[in-house]
C-alpha cells in the first residue's frame, strides 16, 4: 500500500489505525437464504427458552469424517520454555461418524459411532434414542437441513413414531444447533491432539469424552436475542446487495 500510494508505511498505518481499519484480518461468514430464516429461528430459539412440558428437546446432528490419525514419529514431551512437539505429517487409520443428541434441559449426550453416515444409520440412531428416552415423553428434535434428515424412510419412521416432531434450522445456519457446540469441544479436548492408531481406539476416546461430559452434564442456555439476530441478517443482506 506505502509503494502504491508512495508514502512511508507508518503513514498507512498510521491512517489505518485514526479510521479503524486492519486489511490483514479476514472473517469468514454465511448469511442465510432461506425465505423462512425469522420463523424457523424462533420456532428453534422458542424450544430452548421455553421447552413444552412432559417433553424432552433434543439437538441432533452427525460429525462425520472423523480421522483416526496416528503420527508418524512418537511427540516429544513438554519442556520448559518449550511446548510439546509432533511430526507434521500422519498416518490415516480411517474414519467415523458421531451420530449424537443432546438433551438441551439436562446437558446429556446420546451418541453412537458408525462407520457411515446414511439414512440407514441414522434410522438405527433414532431407534437408540428411542429406546433411551422414557415413555410418555413427546421428543421434539431440532436437525439441520442434511438430505439424509428428510429421507422418504426417515419420514416413513417419523410417521411410525408419533411422539416425534422434526424441527429444521435455517439452512446454512447450522450454528444455531445446540449440539454443535458438544462437536466442537470434542474436536479441541480430545481429537485435535489425539494419536490414534486404529479406528477402535479412536472410537473409544469418543466414547470416554461422551461419558465424562455426562459425569457433569451442563444444561444448554440460550442467551442471544433472536430479534437482534434477525435485524443482523437483514443488515448483511442489505449489504450484500449494495455491492452488487
Amino acid at each position: 500500500m506505502a509503494k502504491a500510494a508512495s508514502i512511508s508505511v507508518s503513514s498507512v498505518q498510521r491512517i489505518w489505525r485514526g479510521h479503524g481499519l486492519q486489511p490483514h484480518r479476514v472473517r469468514q461468514f454465511k448469511l442465510s437464504t432461506d425465505p423462512a430464516f425469522a420463523a424457523k429461528l424462533r420456532d428453534v430459539v422458542g424450544l430452548y427458552v421455553d421447552p413444552p412440558a412432559h417433553a424432552v428437546v433434543l439437538s441432533v446432528d452427525e460429525k462425520s469424517q472423523i480421522q483416526a490419525l496416528a503420527r508418524t514419529q512418537d511427540p516429544l514431551p513438554m519442556k520448559p520454555g518449550q511446548p510439546t512437539t509432533r511430526t507434521h505429517d500422519y498416518k490415516r487409520h480411517g474414519t467415523t461418524t458421531l451420530f449424537a443428541a443432546l438433551d438441551v434441559l439436562e446437558g446429556k449426550v446420546i451418541g453412537r459411532c458408525m462407520q457411515r453416515h446414511r439414512h440407514q444409520e441414522f434410522i438405527r440412531f433414532l431407534n437408540a434414542v428411542e429406546a433411551a428416552v422414557p415413555a410418555g415423553k413427546l421428543v421434539y428434535a431440532i436437525l439441520d437441513n442434511y438430505a439424509v434428515h428428510k429421507h422418504p424412510k426417515v419420514r416413513a419412521w417419523l410417521d411410525r413414531h408419533p411422539r416425534w416432531t422434526f424441527h429444521f434450522t435455517p439452512t446454512s445456519a447450522s450454528w444455531l444447533n445446540a449440539v454443535e457446540g458438544f462437536f466442537a469441544k470434542l474436536a479441541k479436548r480430545r481429537l485435535r491432539r489425539g494419536v490414534f492408531g486404529s479406528l477402535v481406539e479412536v472410537q473409544a476416546a469418543i466414547k470416554r469424552f461422551i461419558a465424562e461430559s455426562n459425569g457433569n452434564p451442563k444444561p444448554f442456555v440460550w442467551t442471544a436475542d433472536p430479534d437482534r439476530i434477525i435485524q443482523a441478517a437483514k443488515r448483511g443482506h442489505q449489504a450484500l446487495d449494495s455491492n452488487h
